[in-house]
């Protein structure tokens, strides 16, 4: 019998309840509980919550529970409806998971096959709207389900449908809702981007092909001067295509090291920044005029190029880790100018989070640690490592939600109250 979910915490003695080890249990709110996909409900990686620990006991927060029996991916997790979802690859298949909130895995549904290539595993988040959940496996099986109890509504491969062929690492978009449209970029030579009716699977429009394969990027949706605007990272560019026809509005050509365009558009009053990496990080200004539209390149420089662990725009300021140029610092550009503030090795190579004034980075290595950034340089408040066991490097992007921090890694899944 489950206690009432404002209950106040329970500590309970260590036991193992079907592959999720339960050390303690602080009864997670659920209308507080709500990152619906990739980065959150704005998917700018910002969390809106308050009253969080300012720092951590050496040895880290309290672990509420740890799921084992994941699979393998670089899925992170998304939360709505009092319940927990991720991607993996288990055995031949890729593999949609279901957890309620104290970690018990509820359903699993299979979702195309698994991708067993360089890096093998899953790669995108799924999105939650309402009662339906939405995922697009690696090699571009889509699939909407009933989010409660994992039923299929319908399915369609994207890369199939529109003659594509999935790019070395495979497909890692994390799908966009937008209205009634479902967003899916499967490249190739009919198209680029496409919008489906999210109910149906239907296509409403696609884009013109810009002759590329898709890229590693999640798409963003801004609204600026009376246009809506879908931006992502192609495989050797970036994209601007209007939400309501799927008009090609600009194809700016921006080629990175190997192709790995990763990282998802920032627009914020006008301007929009991209991050690559080798290639750098790129600033311009969106001019809209008699509904044509053009991108004036305000700054450019090499001081950031992120990989795939994310930059966030806070305060006027870009943070994120630099690969090649600066070898895994912490980098912090003016979000004006381009400037760079300072880089630090404190961190290391990171995939990071922002809440209650703090940065939350992980790393590669499976360290976590808490940052109180300012223009000026960062502190590293406390750090910890997290448990040994899971395979592969920790590229999952860390949530905060809830009053907890969740951190996947391979097969894991562990919670930790940081309230």
């Amino acid at each position: 019998m489950f206690m009432s979910l404002n209950k106040a915490r329970q500590v309970i003695s260590l036991m193992l309840i079907g592959g999720f080890i339960l050390t303690s249990i602080t009864y997670a709110d659920e209308k507080d509980s709500f990152w619906p996909q990739f980065h959150g409900p704005n998917r700018d990686n910002i969390s809106t919550e308050k009253g969080l620990l300012k720092k951590w006991p050496d040895n880290g927060p309290d672990l509420l529970w740890t799921t084992r029996g994941l699979g393998h991916g670089y899925s992170s997790i998304s939360i709505a409806n009092g319940m927990i979802y991720t991607a993996s690859s288990i055995g031949k298949n890729t593999v949609i998971i279901a957890l309620n909130l104290d970690g018990k895995i509820l359903w699993q549904v299979k979702n195309g096959k698994a991708f067993t290539g360089d890096r093998p595993g899953t790669r995108g988040t799924p999105t939650i709207d309402g009662d339906r959940l939405f995922h697009q496996s690696p090699h571009g099986n889509l699939i909407c389900l009933d989010a409660k109890t994992g039923d299929r509504i319908w399915e369609l491969n994207i890369i199939e449908k529109f003659k594509s062929k999935i790019p070395n690492w495979a497909l890692s978009e994390s799908l966009l809702i937008d209205g009634n449209h479902l967003i899916s970029s499967p490249g190739g030579p009919q198209t680029y981007m496409v919008a489906l009716n999210k109910k149906t699977g239907s296509v409403v429009w696609k884009s013109p092909s810009t002759g590329e394969l898709a890229g590693y990027a999640s798409p963003a949706l801004a609204e600026y001067k009376g246009l809506r605007i879908i931006m992502t990272l192609t495989l050797k560019g970036f994209i601007g295509v209007n939400a309501d026809t799927g008009e090609l509005l600009w194809h700016i050509k921006h080629e990175s090291y190997a192709d790995e365009n990763v990282l998802m558009p920032i627009f914020h009053n006008g301007e929009v920044f991209i991050s690559t990496l080798k290639a750098g990080s790129v600033k311009w200004k969106v001019n809209v005029k008699d509904g044509k539209v053009s991108l004036e390149e305000l700054w450019r420089t090499e001081e950031l190029d992120n990989h795939h662990g994310g930059v966030i725009l806070l305060n006027g300021n870009l943070y994120g880790t630099s690969t090649f140029r600066n070898r895994n610092l912490l980098v912090c550009l003016d979000w004006k100018t381009g400037r760079n503030k300072y880089m630090d090795k404190g961190v290391g190579k990171v995939s990071l989070t922002y809440a209650d004034g703090l940065l939350y980075t992980l790393s590669i290595d499976g360290v976590m640690g808490l940052v109180r950034p300012t223009p000026e340089g960062h502190k590293l408040v406390s750090s910890f490592e997290i448990p040994k066991g899971g395979k592969g490097n920790s590229w999952a992007h860390p949530v905060v939600c809830g009053g907890r921090l969740y951190i996947r890694h391979g097969e894991f899944l562990y919670a930790y109250s940081i309230r």
